[in-house]
């Protein structure tokens, strides 16, 4: 079971999974989902060769989106564009992985994938991924949930900036597509379990991480012309949880920066939003 809204004492999604078998469940606290947060249209394909399980979410709402290579954490939990994939492999280990491409609207939310009862798959419905062949195949469609007129409504809706959609679109499997690179969330996967804390900002903030072991923890703030604003290292650090309380002055309102926590293991980088 993937992540989810919204958490019990705020507003905000959960990022872990729970991985749940025949017989009992567990809380996957070493992998967290960033990309797609609320019920959208889920593709299933199962590789037996690989012995590899891969859900490919389409749009809906979610608590990051991906600028240019750099994770954004939005509060607000807009709606998003992103197509992303969560693979297990065979040791049981999860990734996520976006694609290049996107959904061509803010749609997905609250949508459902039909699949093509004529591609191969098992009892459950998830697609047999070692059947499928051909160059091309229609694997089903996607259709319904909430078409929205801009990512963050939340606050101002007015009853006409979303509506329900009645578009349906085909989803197609491409054997060999040399444009399909995909890339891999590093912070999925990481442990640093970074959050911005309010995000948008007005400047003043704080930041969440956890390190895994005693150590340091390097805290840096940039602008987009990559001029340090900011950086402090904190040393002697127990393992746990740990917060970080910035105020930076002169920040530009509406300007690009860019906050990082950097170990000696792992570094992870985010976009501040900051409120014009």
């Amino acid at each position: 079971m993937f992540s989810g809204v919204f958490q019990y004492n705020i507003d905000l999604p959960f990022l872990n999974s729970v991985t749940v078998d025949s017989s009992s469940y567990s809380v996957n606290n070493t992998f967290q989902q960033y990309y797609n947060h609320y019920h959208c249209p889920v593709l299933p394909l199962y590789s037996a060769s690989n012995n590899q399980m891969h859900n490919v979410f389409f749009g809906g709402i979610a608590q990051y989106y991906d600028s240019a290579g750099v994770l954004v954490q939005d509060n607000n939990v807009p709606f998003t564009q992103t197509i992303a994939r969560i693979t297990r492999n065979s040791l049981g280990v999860l990734s996520e992985y976006k694609l290049p491409v996107e959904m061509p609207a803010l749609i997905g939310a609250g949508a459902e994938f039909i699949p093509n009862e004529n591609v191969p798959h098992f009892s459950n419905g998830v697609l047999k991924l070692d059947s499928i062949t051909n160059d091309t195949t229609l694997a089903g469609y996607i259709y319904g949930g909430i078409s929205s007129t801009a990512k963050n409504i939340f606050w101002v809706n007015t009853g006409v900036e979303s509506s329900a959609s009645s578009q349906i679109f085909k989803v197609l499997l491409l054997q060999n597509n040399p444009l399909a690179q995909h890339k891999i969330n590093e912070q999925g996967a990481g442990t640093l379990k970074m959050m911005v804390i309010p995000n948008p900002n007005n400047g003043i903030f704080e930041v969440k991480y956890y390190l895994k072991e005693n150590g340091y923890a390097r805290v840096r703030l940039v602008n987009e012309e990559g001029k340090i604003l900011d950086d402090k290292i904190e040393k002697n650090k127990p393992r746990g949880e740990h917060i970080y309380h910035r105020k930076i002055k002169k920040l530009q309102n509406g300007g690009i920066y860019f906050i990082s926590i950097e170990t000696d293991y792992e570094k992870a980088t985010q976009k501040i939003i900051v409120e014009p």
